[in-house]
């Protein structure tokens, strides 16, 4: 009887052991994004069990744009958007709806031109538009009403005399703006890669100036937090930011003279073409690549024009201040445990 006990008591302590050993469950963290170039790291992080190994498991829900998962991301219902900041962002935030940007997800430094105005082909070859000053009365397509799209041509526009009411503004998104110049709805528009190459192969339209010389490191898209991630699940949150910068690490390690061209581009053209719309892998060699910040990094100087220009123009409901809006402590702590980028981007 003894006997029984003390093995029944074995039996429990190496039971005990194991669970206490055992992994703890992956805990899901839902993640906003459409399927972009722009979203490479967090691809990169999923495709390298980056996420994997902060004990997360990713799902992603497909937006066609950050301002459309404000209320999601407002309520909990989403974790992390990836998008452009945007009057909606900042309305919302001015109403009391807790959303953080925490981390850069694309600007355009010199020499990355991925984001570009695009002019159609007949009004460049005629000689009939030359520089911003010869916008006037065109139709100009930029992506979404309220969007920093509109900051930048009016910073365009203004470095020609101009202002946007010299412009007829039209909003389509990216692949849109492909169609429209084709049948000549457009003469002008705004728009990114892949989106660029796209047109410029289908001859209907030609790269006019980068946003690069334009408007230098504009803070083009950030990583968003919900307020009850940030509040309920902080840790997880940290452990989100040290799995996407390592995976902005690795895709930095690809870039090369403007192009997804480093020594690592080839795994990462193929993680792209797995998880983003465009399938093509030629596509990736000839785009401009997207540029993102190895340490997370946001401009903030962008930021604080863009919104000063949204104020300015009346649309924002409510007093906000970028103090409310960026929480950069996530990203802070995640390179205080990687460490310093050993990379070299933007080579």
């Amino acid at each position: 009887m003894m006997q029984q006990r003390i093995l029944g008591w074995a039996v429990a302590a190496v039971l005990a052991v194991g669970l206490s050993a055992a992994p703890s469950l992956a805990e899901e963290v839902t993640l906003g994004a459409p399927a972009v170039i722009t979203n490479a790291p967090f691809f990169i992080a999923e495709a390298n069990d980056y996420f994997k190994d902060q004990g997360i498991t990713l799902r992603i829900v497909e937006f066609d744009s950050a301002a459309k998962m404000i209320p999601s991301l407002g309520t909990g219902e989403l974790d992390v958007g990836a998008g452009a900041p945007s009057v909606g962002l900042y309305n919302a935030v001015a109403r009391g709806v807790d959303i953080k940007i925490v981390a850069d997800k694309g600007h355009v430094p010199p020499g990355y031109p991925w984001q570009a105005f695009m002019l159609r082909k007949p009004l460049f070859d005629s000689g009939k538009v030359k520089s911003f000053k010869d916008w006037k009365g065109l139709r100009v397509a930029t992506a979404a009403k309220g969007a920093t799209e509109t900051a930048v041509l009016d910073v365009a526009l203004a470095s020609g005399g101009l202002t946007l009411k010299d412009v007829s503004e039209v909003f389509l998104a990216f692949p849109e703006q492909a169609i429209a110049f084709a049948n000549g709805g457009i003469d002008a528009s705004l728009t990114t890669e892949p989106t660029i190459t796209y047109i410029v192969q289908a001859g209907t339209a030609v790269r006019f100036a980068g946003v690069d010389t334009v408007y230098p490191n504009h803070e083009t898209a950030v990583v968003l937090y919900g307020g009850p991630f940030i509040e309920k699940r902080r840790e997880t949150a940290k452990k989100f930011m040290v799995a996407y910068l390592r995976g902005v690490r690795f895709y930095d390690d690809s870039l090369a003279k403007g192009h997804i061209a480093g020594p690592n581009a080839d795994q990462v053209i193929s993680i792209l073409s797995r998880y983003a719309k465009v399938k093509d892998p030629a596509i990736y060699h000839k785009a401009i690549a997207s540029v993102c910040d190895p340490d997370g990094k946001l401009d903030m100087a962008s930021l604080r024009k863009d919104l000063q220009f949204f104020e300015g123009r009346g649309d924002i409901d409510g007093k906000v201040t970028l103090d409310r809006v960026v929480d950069s402590s996530f990203a802070q702590a995640a390179v205080a445990q990687l460490g310093p980028y050993r990379g070299a981007a933007l080579k």
